[in-house]
């Protein structure tokens, strides 16, 4: 398993040094960046209100969005993501206390950005977490996700201070 994570943080990492050059011309605009975290956030707050719907709104609801993990099939499309939250996270206790911190944001052009980030689910008998890596489009003036490639794996303790 250790492997596999290695080989597709590897994977994750060249595709987004392919664009290097490109990204260090952007100019990366701290209200775009601040829009996105915001955006984060506001889903950071719904998921810790038991609210999947509030939550999924950061999502482009679409069928061409994509969600996928090293321990699901993809999903493919917006209301399948909503399906598998909701059957993976049944009840607010299952979604536990979700807490995240941004490791690296990157505006790829004015409407696209990439961003790097680490999770941790808090719930009474466990503390499942692991890494995130998302696309992101501008959509007139709101900042979805396009595409969220997780990773969940197992560490006894995981501190996002």
């Amino acid at each position: 398993m250790k492997q596999l994570f290695t080989l597709f943080l590897l994977i994750l990492l060249s595709c987004s040094m392919n664009n290097t050059k490109t990204i260090e011309t952007i100019k990366q605009d701290p209200n775009e960046i601040d829009a996105i975290k915001k955006m984060l956030t506001t889903q950071q707050e719904c998921w810790n209100n038991g609210d999947i719907d509030g939550f999924m709104e950061g999502y482009w609801n679409s069928e061409e969005l994509i969600f996928t993990s090293a321990t699901h099939k993809p999903a493919y499309g917006w209301q399948n993501t909503l399906e598998r939250y909701k059957n993976s996270y049944p009840i607010k206790s299952s979604m536990g206390e979700f807490r995240f911190e941004i490791l690296d944001v990157r505006l790829t052009s004015t409407t696209t950005s990439n961003l790097f980030g680490k999770w941790e689910l808090i719930r009474e008998k466990d503390h499942p977490n692991g890494l995130f890596y998302l696309d992101l489009e501008k959509f007139e003036e709101n900042w979805l996700i396009t595409k969220d490639s997780t990773i969940s794996f197992v560490i006894n303790q995981f501190s996002l201070e």
